[in-house]
């Protein structure tokens, strides 16, 4: 075994105060346990924060942020007109050429100077890992090194997975390091991609305790409620929730209300608006103890390859609704034996009925969800997978 002491790690984004996507929060935490083990990690970045503009929001140059070293690059200038239309074609399953796929790679979020820094800096690596998959930064960073690269894809089935330049990007690289078992499955049926270059890794969630009471307190609640942490748009299905929340109220004729944490614009019914409650950004603490009051967290995204925000609420002891359409949290939910999965609006009236109406139930689903996140997601068993993949994959 040869192990991997110096190793650069490529996120679209970063922020030392965590306000950034589940992907860019993976690799992030990565960096940084495989530095506190004592490797000397480097995080390329871009200087933007906002991944609808992409613009350069930051200066480019280096800086530490605890242990690691983060050197920002900046975006290069790109034909947003040219990469809208044919991400428009690819969502309505239109297919492209393989010229389409180069123009629509080459007009994504890139940093030739990134590029240009792992084309002379290389040999400084043992190992890069870069993630998601289906940014241009990462794609044609991975593609630097090949041979030392491996990919934290974070894929789930959409229509930029099944394009050939992915193929060639997947088959190309030295391994991959996947969330679940059902992504690395999916990469598996999509690519073919062999055993030997796959590892299921996954991210360490920490351990704490919750007041259950203190979300109402401070707030005033005095209704039940359930909750979505994360980005609000249609990819992660918050409009949905909104319209089965708003049916739910009147059909059933229970007054619970729908609090949302995170990011985005909230596209719910008029009628519902008065039951919404938007916190926005709000410390781990308080995201915590609104979990932990909840009567369930509701994840509504078919779009997944790791319900990082769907953990922290087991870790807080709170059940889990989620779409069926998604393998993976439906996986999480069938393992974890934390939760239930709806396919249409029958189902989830009726599930979130039981949930509200058994608090025994709701109990029993919370502790199998704590219990499940301690032994599967505690940092000393997914510090042991990723170590073992960056030294032998």
């Amino acid at each position: 075994m040869n192990r991997a002491e110096r190793i650069a790690i490529i996120a679209p984004r970063f922020s030392e105060s965590g306000t950034v996507g589940g992907a860019e929060t993976l690799l992030n935490q990565l960096a940084v346990r495989a530095a506190a083990a004592g490797r000397r990690v480097t995080l390329l970045t871009t200087c933007a924060q906002n991944h609808f503009t992409w613009q350069n929001d930051c200066p480019p140059g280096r800086f530490r942020a605890g242990g690691v070293e983060v050197i920002r690059f900046a975006v290069d200038e790109r034909d947003v007109a040219e990469y809208l239309r044919l991400d428009a074609a690819m969502n309505r399953r239109e297919p492209l050429t393989p010229d389409d796929e180069e123009r629509w790679i080459r007009n994504s979020v890139n940093c030739s100077s990134l590029y240009q820094h792992l084309g002379e800096h290389g040999a400084d690596y043992d190992r890069i890992l870069a993630g998601p998959y289906l940014f241009g930064v990462v794609y044609f960073a991975s593609l630097v090194h090949p041979e030392k690269t491996l990919l934290v894809p974070c894929l789930h089935d959409e229509p930029f997975a099944r394009l050939g330049i992915m193929k060639k990007l997947f088959g190309k690289v030295r391994g991959c390091l996947f969330n679940t078992e059902p992504e690395r499955e999916f990469a598996q049926q999509l690519f073919g991609l062999p055993d030997s270059k796959g590892r299921v890794v996954g991210m360490g969630i920490p351990s704490f305790e919750a007041d259950a009471a203190a979300f109402a307190r401070r707030s005033g609640m005095s209704k039940p409620y359930v909750l979505y942490s994360g980005r609000r748009e249609g990819g992660k299905g918050t409009p949905l929730l909104c319209d089965y929340m708003n049916a739910f109220r009147e059909r059933t004729g229970r007054d619970v209300k729908l609090v949302f944490t995170g990011s985005g614009p909230i596209e719910a019914p008029p009628e519902l608006l008065p039951h919404v409650v938007d916190l926005g950004f709000v410390s781990e603490q308080e995201k915590r103890e609104a979990m932990a009051g909840a009567a369930a967290f509701i994840h509504p995204s078919i779009l997944e390859s790791l319900g990082i925000v769907l953990l922290e609420a087991w870790m807080a002891r709170t059940p889990a609704l989620v779409h069926a359409e998604s393998r993976v949290l439906r996986w999480q939910c069938e393992q974890s034996n934390a939760g239930l999965w709806f396919r249409n609006y029958p189902e989830f009236e009726a599930e979130l009925l039981m949930l509200l109406e058994r608090p025994s139930l709701r109990d029993a689903l919370g502790r199998n969800g704590r219990e499940y996140v301690t032994r599967e997601y505690s940092w000393t068993s997914v510090e042991q997978r990723l170590f073992e993949a960056l030294d032998n994959l």
